[in-house]
C-alpha cells in the first residue's frame, strides 16, 4: 500500500469513527437508549485517539476526543451575549398568573395565540454557540449581558453535541441556550464518593452544577455528572417562528429537551400544568423548582417586548416553597448600600430544599408585626421558589413564656445614626449617607463585576480600605495611588498587590457609560434600566439636564425609577461625586462613532440575512450602528435596504414582496467604504 493510500485510509477510518462515537454519544446521552456496551464504546474511543495520535494533522476541535483540554485554564474571558440572557418574573399563586395572561391578552387585542409550558429544572443558565455547524463558545449567564466563557468546560458535558448530529433544518449559525444540571441520583452517588475519600460534600445538585462550571481544570470538570437540556434557538439564518417549533427544530439538531414541553390553549391549561408537575415534582430524576410559560409565537413575543430586563411574553410559575420548622435566636438588622435596614432572622440552623439555613429574610417591619414573630418562637421557614429562604409562619403553641412583640430600634446598627421609614415606605433608611455599612455597601456595587468590574476589590478590602480612611467613596479610588506607599505597608498587602489593585482601577475607566450609571449606585437603577437610559440620552450632561417626565418618556421606566434619578441626579453630594469621576477619566458618554458628514447610512435602517463573508454578522451591525445607521431584526415597509449574504433566508422573499431595495455583499462594501 502506498503511503498517500494509507493516509487516505487512515482519514477515512477517523472519520467513521468519530462518525460512530458521536451517534453512540447522542444515544446515550440525549436518547437513554444505549446500543452498545461500556466496553465496545471505549474500545473505539481508544482506536480512534491512536489513529489521531499517529496523525496529529487530522486533528479537529469536534473530534469526540477533543472534549477535554489537557492543561487548566487561568481565567475565564469575559464575552458579551448578542442578545441579553432575560431573568423571567416570578409568581408563585394562580391570581398572578391570571393577571399576566390579562395583560397578554391585553397588549395582542384580538389576536389568537397560545403558550408553550416547559419544566424549569433547578440548573445553571448556559449559551452555546454554534458557527459553520461546529460548537465555537459556551457561555454562563452571567448578568444577562455578559458572562464567562466556560466554553471548555461545557465541552466535557456529552449530551452537548459539538457537532449537530442532522443538518435537515439547514442550520450552520446559530445559538443554543439551556439548563446545566445534575440529576439527584448522581448528586448522590457523588457526594457518597466524596464522603468516602474524606472530601467536603456538596449542598445541593444545582450549587454542585454551578460550582462544577467555575472549576478551571476541564479534566476536573469531565468527572463530573453534568447534564444539559436545551429550551432555546436563535439564528439569522433561518426564519424561526414559533417556539414550539423550535424545540423540535433542537430535537432534530441532537440536542436533549425536555419531554414533558406542553402546548397550553389558555390560561386554564397553564394552571392545570403547574398544578399536574407540582404534584409529580418527586417523579422526576432531577429538581425542579417551577414551570415557565411562554407565548408560542415569535412575532407575538417580538409584539410584546420586554420591561427593563424581564420580558412581557414568559413568566416564571414557581411552585410551593419547601419548609422546615425552627428556633428564632434573634432579628439582626442589615444596612444596604442606600440605607436601606432589612430585618434578618438569625435562625437554629435547618435543613430545607436541599441545604442548610441559619438566615432568613423578615422582610419588614409590617410583615413582622402581621405575623407576630417574636425572638424565641418557633417559625416556619420556606425556601420561596426553593431558593430564597424567607420565615413565612410562626407556630403559637410553641411559643415560650414572655416573649414580647418585636420592634424596629430607632438607631442604626452600624452608625448609631437616628433611622426613619419615608411616609409610603415599607422600609426603614439609615439617614446618615456617611454610614460606614453604607459606604462599603456603594463602593462594593460600583467595583463589583456587573459595574466597573475592578478586579480585587472584594468585601474584605473594601472594609479594609474604608475602616483605615483610605475611601469613603468611589471616587476616592481614582486617587487612592496617591496612598501607594502606605498601602504597601499594610498587612497582607506588598507592592504587587498593591499595583495589581492600582491597575485594576485605572482599567475601569475603560467601562462603558452604561456600566458607569449602574454601577454609581442610583436606587431601583440596575443593568437592564441603565441600558434603556443610556440608549436615549447617550451622555451624562443631557441625562442630568432631562426631567422627571422626559425620563418617564423612556419606554420600561416608570415614575418611581424617574423619581429615584431625578432626586439622585439632583443632589449636590453627588454631583460633586460625578465631577470628580469624570475628571478622573471615567465615561460619561455612550462610545459610538458619529456618522460622517453626508453618511448614505445615517438614518437608515438594515435588516441583514444569510452568511456574510467580511464579516461576521455581529461586526455588520457594528460597522452600520458607527456610521448612523440601525439594525432591526425582520423586514418591513420601514426598512430601507436588506443586506443578503450566501444562502438569504425567507427575509429575501418579504423584501421582494413590500419592494425594499436589497445589496449583495460586494455593494454592502462599496456603500460604507463611501463614508
Amino acid at each position: 500500500m502506498t503511503t498517500g493510500t494509507a493516509n487516505a485510509s487512515a482519514a477515512r477510518r477517523i472519520e467513521e469513527l468519530r462518525k460512530i462515537l458521536r451517534e453512540h454519544d447522542y444515544r446515550y446521552y440525549v436518547l437513554a437508549q444505549p446500543t452498545i456496551s461500556d466496553g465496545e464504546y471505549d474500545r473505539l474511543m481508544q482506536e480512534l485517539l491512536d489513529l489521531e495520535h499517529a496523525r496529529p494533522d487530522l486533528v479537529t476541535p469536534d473530534s469526540p476526543t477533543q472534549r477535554v483540554s489537557g492543561e487548566p485554564t487561568k481565567e475565564f474571558p469575559t464575552v458579551t451575549h448578542a442578545i441579553p440572557m432575560l431573568s423571567l418574573s416570578n409568581t408563585y399563586n394562580e391570581d398572578e398568573v391570571r393577571d399576566f395572561d390579562r395583560r397578554v391578552r391585553s397588549l395582542l387585542g384580538k389576536e389568537r395565540f397560545r403558550y408553550v409550558g416547559e419544566l424549569k429544572i433547578d440548573g445553571v443558565a448556559v449559551s452555546l454557540l454554534y458557527k459553520g455547524g461546529l460548537f465555537v463558545r459556551g457561555a454562563t449567564r452571567g448578568d444577562g449581558s455578559r458572562g464567562d466563557d466556560i466554553t471548555q468546560n461545557l465541552k466535557t458535558i456529552r449530551s452537548i453535541p459539538l457537532r449537530p448530529v442532522s443538518k435537515k433544518r439547514g442550520l450552520e449559525d446559530f445559538e443554543v441556550r439551556g439548563e446545566v444540571f445534575m440529576a439527584r441520583d448522581d448528586f448522590e452517588r457523588m457526594n457518597k464518593e466524596r464522603e468516602a475519600s474524606g472530601e467536603k460534600l456538596f449542598a445541593n445538585p444545582r450549587n454542585s452544577a454551578a460550582g462544577t462550571l467555575k472549576l478551571q481544570d476541564s479534566r476536573i470538570v469531565a468527572a463530573r455528572p453534568l447534564n444539559f437540556s436545551a429550551y432555546f434557538l436563535r439564528s439569522d439564518q433561518f426564519e424561526l417562528t414559533s417556539h414550539h417549533d423550535n424545540l423540535n427544530i433542537l430535537r432534530d439538531l441532537g440536542f436533549p429537551i425536555s419531554q414533558h414541553s406542553r402546548i397550553c390553549a389558555d390560561v386554564d391549561e397553564v394552571i392545570h400544568y403547574w398544578k399536574h408537575w407540582e404534584e409529580r415534582r418527586e417523579r422526576l430524576l432531577y429538581d425542579i423548582d417551577g414551570v415557565v410559560v411562554k407565548v408560542d409565537s415569535l412575532r407575538q413575543q417580538a409584539r410584546l417586548g420586554m420591561i427593563a430586563k424581564s420580558p412581557r411574553w414568559a413568566i416564571a410559575f414557581k411552585f410551593a416553597g419547601r419548609q422546615a420548622t425552627t428556633t428564632l435566636k434573634d432579628v439582626r438588622l442589615q444596612v444596604g448600600r442606600v440605607g436601606t435596614i432589612t430585618p434578618v432572622a438569625d435562625l437554629e440552623p435547618v435543613f430545607v430544599g436541599g441545604t442548610t439555613v441559619s438566615r432568613a429574610t423578615l422582610h419588614n417591619e409590617d410583615y413582622i408585626r402581621e405575623l407576630d414573630i417574636r425572638i424565641g418562637d418557633t417559625v416556619v421557614v420556606e425556601k420561596g421558589g426553593d431558593v430564597i429562604p424567607k420565615v413565612s409562619s410562626v407556630v403559637p403553641e410553641k411559643r415560650p413564656r414572655g416573649t414580647r412583640p418585636y420592634t424596629i430600634p430607632g438607631k442604626c446598627p452600624e452608625c448609631g445614626s437616628k433611622i426613619s421609614r419615608p411616609a409610603g415606605e415599607a422600609n426603614y433608611f439609615c439617614e446618615n449617607t456617611e454610614c460606614a455599612a453604607q459606604v462599603r455597601g456603594r463602593i462594593e456595587h460600583f467595583a463589583h463585576r456587573g459595574g466597573m468590574d475592578i478586579e480585587g476589590l472584594g468585601e474584605a478590602v473594601v472594609d479594609q480600605l474604608v475602616r483605615l480612611g483610605f475611601i469613603q467613596n468611589c471616587a476616592d479610588l481614582y486617587e487612592l495611588h496617591r496612598h501607594r506607599d502606605r498601602l504597601v505597608d499594610l498587612e497582607r498587602w506588598g507592592e504587587k498587590s498593591v499595583d495589581n489593585l492600582l491597575q485594576a482601577i485605572e482599567e475601569s475607566k475603560k467601562r462603558p457609560f452604561t456600566r458607569v450609571l449602574f454601577a454609581i449606585g442610583i436606587r431601583h437603577v440596575g443593568a437592564g434600566v441603565a441600558q434603556l437610559i443610556v440608549n436615549q440620552f447617550r451622555s451624562m450632561d443631557r441625562l442630568m439636564r432631562a426631567s422627571q417626565e422626559e425620563l418617564q418618556q423612556v419606554q420600561g421606566i416608570g415614575p418611581r425609577i424617574a423619581e429615584s434619578m431625578r432626586l439622585f441626579l439632583a443632589d449636590k453630594h453627588n454631583q460633586r461625586i460625578i465631577e470628580r469621576l469624570r475628571k478622573a477619566g471615567v465615561q460619561f458618554e455612550e462610545k459610538q462613532k458619529r456618522a460622517a458628514a453626508g453618511s448614505p447610512l445615517a438614518g437608515k435602517t438594515f435588516v441583514l440575512t444569510g452568511t456574510l463573508s467580511s464579516f461576521t454578522r455581529e461586526e455588520a451591525k457594528q460597522k452600520i450602528e458607527e456610521l448612523g445607521g440601525r439594525v432591526a431584526s425582520s423586514v418591513s415597509q420601514n426598512t430601507d435596504y436588506l443586506v443578503i449574504g450566501d444562502e438569504a433566508g425567507s427575509k429575501l422573499d418579504k423584501a421582494k414582496e413590500l419592494g425594499v431595495p436589497t445589496l449583495d455583499e460586494n455593494s454592502f462594501l462599496r456603500l460604507v467604504k463611501k463614508v
